[in-house]
């Protein structure tokens, strides 16, 4: 180590003002701060210090989505040793499904996985892992190539804040989304939906949340509907439960309920199920059990703002359950029971990691109620009565963002009003 800050220290000239390459001094200020912490500190008894920064905070992020970075992995594969099975067992050659698979059927043959035996707890890792890390890899390198392009240009430091995005972003993307998606996606929100506001701290926008919006916007057929999951073997038929459900006949049978129908229509899928995340959808956000844990995390750090988490849970909860009291004979989403809406989607994982983006997000501890049951409300909004967008999360939280910062400055205003109020008095 001593090797390494020593070689550190020797270069350092050549990136300060005057040196050979002063116009990369942001991407060598970054390897320095991210391999060591930062040698400038403050003096005097003015300064207030406190033990989270940029760095720790984006590091916990991390570390609270390592349950779903887990889960991505293991149920992607598992999906995928699934509909290979059920390929071979539908008459499909063993040849042709391996050919389906591209270039990770060799790794996963010579691994000595066995298509028509479907996955173990191994197997499921592995596969799952072959379509999630490409997708993080391109995020990371395109994303991580716009923040130094900006940061060279405007002469800024690069630091920790793409450290969140890179990870978010390739979890709410489906397993087959195309590479130059992923590339033009997260272009596009790093460029729209950050830097052209100034960068890190200055977004009013989450970056990740604009990147899928743009995809799920400008390419839905890759993102959501009834051909997301069945590119990973032809001929097997695997929509996200969001599409299954909106689809539901809304005239039920003999009475039954719709709890029934749909366990019918998923092959007798349970909401225990639905809830420790066996099902298809974008990668990491199908288990709630997942989201769960990392809320916990996210919490008991002091990172994550609780009161924004139970907000949503309150907003959409509570509007999901006025709207399944609504009998609706042209609309089956009115049918579906709150907890499904909970366990189903992107609902949770979107309250605990995205609408609690302390740049975005409201900043007072009222505004951060409001701005939460606002979020959880929309989301129900956009996800029942207008069942074309399945999942109203994304756009609900967006939304909340851009009121954010006038629902904390109404929240200050009331503030300064009551205070001046006491004074007079």
């Amino acid at each position: 180590m001593k090797f390494l800050r020593d070689t550190l220290d020797r270069i350092e000239p050549l990136f300060h003002k005057g040196g050979k390459l002063e116009r990369l001094y942001p991407l060598y200020e970054a390897l320095d701060t991210f391999l060591y912490t930062p040698g400038e500190v403050s003096k005097g008894a003015s300064h207030v210090r406190d033990g989270m920064d940029l760095k720790r905070m984006m590091i916990m992020v991390v570390f609270a989505l390592t349950p779903c970075i887990l889960m991505a992995c293991y149920n992607t594969g598992d999906q995928t040793n699934e509909a290979a099975r059920a390929a071979v067992e539908s008459g499909v050659s063993q040849d042709d499904v391996m050919a389906q698979l591209g270039w990770r059927a060799p790794v996963m043959m010579q691994a000595g996985w066995d298509p028509a035996s479907g996955g173990n707890l191994f197997f499921n890792f592995l596969h799952g892992a072959l379509y999630f890390l490409p997708v993080f890899l391109v995020t990371n390198i395109v994303g991580g190539t716009w923040e130094v392009i900006f940061c060279c240009v405007r002469k800024h430091d690069l630091n920790e804040g793409f450290l969140v995005t890179g990870m978010l972003f390739p979890l709410t993307l489906p397993a087959t989304i195309p590479l130059w998606q992923v590339a033009l996606g997260i272009s596009f929100g790093v460029v729209i939906g950050k830097e052209i506001f100034g960068g890190t701290g200055k977004n009013f926008l989450n970056p990740a949340l604009t990147a899928r919006t743009f995809l799920y916007f400008a390419y839905p057929i890759q993102i959501t509907g009834s051909t997301v999951w069945a590119g990973l073997v032809d001929g097997v038929s695997c929509p996200t439960l969001l599409t299954t459900m909106s689809n539901i006949q809304n005239a039920l049978p003999n009475g039954e309920s719709f709890t029934n129908v749909l366990q019918g229509e998923l092959g007798g899928l349970s909401l225990s199920q639905a809830f420790l995340g066996f099902i298809p959808g974008s990668m990491g956000e199908t288990s709630t059990l997942a989201c769960l844990l990392g809320a916990i995390f996210l919490i008991a750090t002091g990172v994550g703002s609780w009161r924004i988490m139970l907000g949503v849970v309150i907003g959409a909860m509570g509007l999901a359950t006025v709207l399944n009291s609504v009998e609706s004979t042209t609309n089956a989403m009115y049918q579906i029971p709150p907890l499904w809406h909970l366990c189903t989607g992107g609902l949770t994982f979107g309250l605990v990691f995205m609408a609690t983006d302390p740049v975005s997000a409201a900043m007072t501890d009222t505004g951060r109620w409001v701005y939460g049951i606002l979020v959880g409300m929309m989301a129900m909004t956009v996800r029942v009565l207008n069942p074309a967008f399945p999942e109203g999360i994304m756009l609900a939280i967006l939304l909340g963002n851009v009121f954010a910062p006038v629902i904390d400055f109404v929240v200050v205003q009331q503030n300064i009003k009551r205070r001046l109020a006491r004074n007079e008095s």
